[in-house]
């Protein structure tokens, strides 16, 4: 992260949700750029793995949910910067379990934030929220989402909900105890170490394929079909996940407390346009598997603007998709056997 070295030194860091696929990738660029850090990690491991926490004498890792009280206890004013990456993934597992996304979505926040709303050490509380939240739901033309575009009470999922929720918490927060919480918008995060199966079984096969991107790739990777829903007519902005991390430690740095601000690539890809690249990239001769529309998911084009983050925060990403795309081909041909590992926990359930 050129010109960012040690900018955590002599400072204390939480990463709450850090051993998930985000939050492990944050953890190693912070370690990677400031050595005088030392981190806390906080994950009940309910998506994530134990073996994506660095083993770093500068990491100490608590495995419980920070809606414990013990995990809370934890939070001492002792923390200069906080990331709350934790969340109840994704779309369909909240869709399937309502309540268990309360629990891991929306609790997590309020609690989170209750526990620290005075503790004056703090210089930033980074929120990770979701564009699909925000963005209108449309399958005609896109436009790219500002971060001030009107949030609509029509939501496909509890997950989304809980995000939307969780910006709520994150204003009223900051307005009412100052408490300098920072929200970062993400769009469809990829690349290396997003892993199929991490965590426990959450009710569906979404557990197992998680989204689209390591599901794509890992079937072109087996010679399998690209399955699609819908002719593929969805569009999404996917970023990289170095650039995703940079993102949050500019939103830590540089974001003002209060704000909030798209974390994107600005560019709309379909997801037919995505498949083609990985078939390519991977060389898979199997094509595309059409399936029908998914009957919940109505935000249909979407794509976020990347001005105010590129103006204020100096944040642009660095990855074009690609090079991206290629970089994770290579780490899960390299990594396939660890990730079919993790698949196959879940086996007596998939049928």
């Amino acid at each position: 992260m050129a010109g960012e070295g040690g900018v955590f030194d002599g400072t204390r860091v939480a990463v709450v949700g850090g051993a998930g696929f985000v939050g492990g990738n944050l953890v190693k660029e912070i370690l990677g750029t400031s050595p005088g850090v030392e981190i806390l990690v906080i994950d009940n491991l309910l998506s994530s793995e134990r073996w994506n926490v660095p083993k770093d004498p500068r990491v100490e890792f608590l495995e419980r949910s920070i809606n414990d009280d013990e995990a809370l206890g934890r939070l001492e004013e002792r923390f200069d910067y906080i990331f709350h990456l934790a969340t109840y993934h994704g779309n369909q597992s909240s869709i399937h379990d309502p309540l268990a996304d309360h629990e891991n979505n929306t609790l997590t926040t309020l609690k989170l934030m209750n526990h620290v709303k005075s503790h004056s050490r703090l210089r930033k509380v980074v929120y990770s929220s979701a564009g699909c939240s925000a963005a209108e739901k449309t399958f005609d033309d896109a436009k790219a989402t500002t971060e001030d575009a009107p949030i609509s009470l029509v939501q496909d999922s509890p997950y989304s909900i809980s995000k939307v929720v969780g910006e709520f918490y994150s204003v009223y927060f900051f307005r009412q105890f100052g408490l300098p919480v920072v929200r970062a918008r993400f769009q469809n995060v990829y690349g290396p170490a997003e892993v199929l199966g991490a965590g426990r079984w959450r009710g569906t096969p979404a557990t197992v394929w998680r989204n689209v991107t390591p599901t794509f790739i890992y079937k072109a990777i087996k010679g399998l079909p690209l399955p699609l829903e819908n002719r593929g007519v969805a569009t999404r902005d996917f970023i990289y996940v170095e650039d995703i991390c940079r993102g949050l430690i500019a939103c830590a740095l540089r974001g003002t407390p209060g704000d909030v601000y798209n974390l994107a690539s600005g560019t709309e890809i379909s997801i037919l346009r995505l498949a083609q690249l990985i078939n390519r990239i991977a060389g898979n001769p199997a094509g595309i598997e059409h399936l029908p529309p998914r009957a919940w998911d109505h935000s249909g084009k979407r794509f976020g603007s990347t001005e105010k983050a590129r103006e204020t925060l100096g944040f642009v990403v660095g990855v074009p998709l690609q090079e991206g795309l290629e970089t994770t081909v290579a780490w899960t041909r390299e990594n396939l056997g660890m990730i079919e590992q993790c698949m196959s926990k879940h086996a007596q359930y998939m049928g």
